[in-house]
């Protein structure tokens, strides 16, 4: 048995964290659900820059586009819209089968309303209603502004996927907007069963301090955080605020490993991917970790609900002079900017491929 399908009989969604027109067109993705236990997809602005701009597969479509006069923003989301379309419909076999716990596909608003409420609100609501899928989830960052926003798409029944959270306090404050979302759903008289995972990064803590500490605390605070966030994780769905929620129909916002391909050629290609495996959860991976945990991945056990030793761990790296709270807000920030000069890169490769073409 492949470890892809021993992580999935464990209880852990493996979603792939790719898309492209290629993928799509030469069954690749179906191979990958088929073979490899893939039950969803994730997208970012880097991922179709890379798609769009470096390859001739969209071509024929942004020509067509080209002639109906659309903006280089609105002709992306039209680009990104049909692959994902597509990429749901192969999933829904899966979104039926577990009742609309998985089998979803993510898009992601634009980032350059990271910082503004109101207008990630509406393109929230825009986008689901134009991609018209049950199992498409929209991608709102976890920054202070974008919590209400989280909030407000939940009570108008839009599936969200919560980006760009670091730290556990992150998680706890993106679970806080979700539930509140629903809340009101039972106030108003309506289902509180709206889907949302939440989106924890991993590999870049390790990248960003791994030549500041010493070897023995290299590539081990990225798990260290992911243990601690399902700590809270279990704990928040033993809560009687979430128990009540649950009696009234509402389903759990499930806690999403993402950012796990190993950066340090000194640690192994799986390392995040063993290490996380957790029942009730998701990991959502490039292809080539996929491809490298299905080949020699090892799954040998599961998260502890108790976060094992991340306390002990979390504490060595304040002692090596590490400040973790500091650190995470930072590693959102820097995170927010690199989403927004991909995205300009990705208007930018449009742009010009739109000159091109017409």
């Amino acid at each position: 048995m492949k470890a892809t399908q021993q992580l999935h009989e464990a209880g852990q969604s493996l979603w792939i964290d790719d898309i492209t027109r290629d993928m799509l067109d030469s069954g690749r993705l179906q191979k990958m659900i088929a073979e490899l236990s893939v039950t969803g997809l994730t997208s970012n602005p880097t991922i179709f820059e890379k798609a769009i701009g470096k390859g001739a597969h969209y071509d024929a479509a942004i020509e067509a586009l080209v002639r109906k006069g659309l903006s280089d923003e609105a002709l992306f989301f039209e680009l990104a819209l049909d692959d994902l379309r597509r990429a749901a419909d192969l999933f829904l076999p899966v979104h039926k089968k577990t009742a609309g716990v998985d089998g979803f596909v993510s898009l992601e608003v634009s980032p350059l309303l990271a910082y503004d409420t109101q207008a990630t609100i509406a393109e929230a609501k825009r986008l689901s209603a134009k991609a018209g899928k049950p199992n498409l989830f929209i991608k709102i960052p976890g920054t202070a502004e974008g919590l209400p926003a989280i909030e407000a798409a939940t009570f108008a029944g839009v599936p969200i996927n919560v980006t760009l959270l670091f730290s556990t306090a992150d998680y706890l404050a993106a679970a806080a907007a979700h539930m509140r979302g629903l809340e009101k759903r039972v106030e108003a008289g309506l289902a509180p069963d709206v889907r949302s995972v939440a989106s924890v990064f991993i590999s870049r803590w390790d990248r960003s301090i791994v030549e500041k500490v010493p070897d023995e605390l290299k590539n081990k605070l990225g798990i260290a955080v992911g243990q601690h966030a399902y700590r809270a994780y279990r704990a928040l769905l033993a809560s009687d605020r979430w128990q009540r929620l649950e009696s009234l129909g509402a389903r759990p916002q499930r806690l999403l490993f993402a950012s796990t391909s190993s950066k340090d050629k000194r640690a192994t290609d799986t390392l995040y991917i063993t290490a996380l495996a957790a029942p009730n959860t998701v990991n959502t991976m490039p292809e080539d970790t996929l491809y490298a945990f299905a080949d020699h991945g090892v799954v040998d056990g599961v998260l502890s609900a108790d976060g094992g030793d991340c306390d002990a761990v979390l504490a060595a790296y304040v002692k090596a002079g590490v400040n973790v709270d500091a650190l995470a807000q930072q590693l959102q920030s820097d995170g927010a900017k690199a989403f927004v000069a991909s995205w300009q890169d990705l208007l930018k490769s449009i742009g010009a491929k739109s000159k091109a073409l017409a």
